[in-house]
């Protein structure tokens, strides 16, 4: 029997070179391109949003997995933001989220989508500024009240956009090496999304651990997230658990801020 991804990539070999001890997806990926385009997205590994739609791959470019036919899940985006604003350096309690601040976050996605080939820069923020007088709805927010709040959107999509491609092609390469892979499942409708629910969760517990009451709650939250998988939890959760553990083989950089 194979054993799993990560106890057969212990070396961590690189897929071209062979040459052990490398991180593997920083060849290739968007605008970047090579290692610095893998130590990009490792340096900014943090909490990820979930992709709803068709694949995301080379087609992307230097969109770095910018597809038409996906977009950012914005019913969880939604959960996630309303949760977590109050918290934020730019918070101001004399607005609320459903008003104030919901128009800036899903302005932050947007922008992401329009302008995937940029950075945010001075530059950036000069050509979307304007554009916030229509996106604001009821917003009470003047620009200069909003933009940290759209730019947090903004970073967060960016890096579940490039996190995903990087860790997609890493997986998409190394799946079929496992010992749950079944031949009637494919890669990218059925366990492509267990792959990046296992990186999601992750990201959202760098310092938490594998254990009983996680998997539970990940077997909990799988349905919300499968999309068109067919992969019943006990079939999705090696593939998961893989991408929980094995996110410094796909990401390079200390990703999990072990220090290794």
């Amino acid at each position: 029997m194979m054993a799993n991804i990560n106890e057969t990539r212990g070396t961590n070999r690189d897929p071209i070179t062979g040459e052990p001890g490398s991180h593997p997806l920083g060849t290739g990926v968007g605008a970047l391109g090579g290692a610095a385009a893998g130590a990009a997205v490792g340096s900014l590994f943090g909490p990820i949003g979930t992709i709803v739609g068709g694949a995301i791959g080379a087609a992307g470019g230097g969109a770095a997995g910018h597809n038409v036919a996906e977009s950012i899940d914005p019913t969880l985006e939604t959960e996630y933001w309303k949760s977590e604003y109050q918290s934020r350096p730019y918070f101001n309690s004399k607005y609320d989220y459903d008003t104030d601040y919901a128009p800036a976050f899903s302005y932050g996605n947007r922008v992401r989508n329009e302008y995937a080939n940029r950075p945010w820069d001075a530059s950036l923020e000069s050509d979307i500024k304007n554009g916030w007088e229509s996106a604001k709805a009821k917003s009470r927010m003047t620009w200069d009240e909003a933009k940290n709040a759209v730019r947090d959107a903004f970073d967060r999509s960016d890096r579940t956009y490039r996190t995903y491609a990087t860790t997609d092609q890493f997986y998409k390469n190394e799946y079929a090496n496992s010992n749950y892979a079944k031949g009637d499942y494919s890669y990218d409708n059925d366990y492509r999304p267990a792959y990046r629910y296992g990186t999601q969760a992750r990201s959202m517990n760098l310092d938490g651990k594998w254990d009983d009451r996680m998997e539970a709650d990940l077997e909990k939250g799988w349905h919300r997230v499968k999309g068109e998988s067919r992969l019943a939890w006990q079939d999705a959760k090696g593939a998961v658990k893989d991408a929980w553990h094995g996110v410094e083989r796909a990401l390079p950089g200390d990703a999990d801020r072990d220090g290794r």
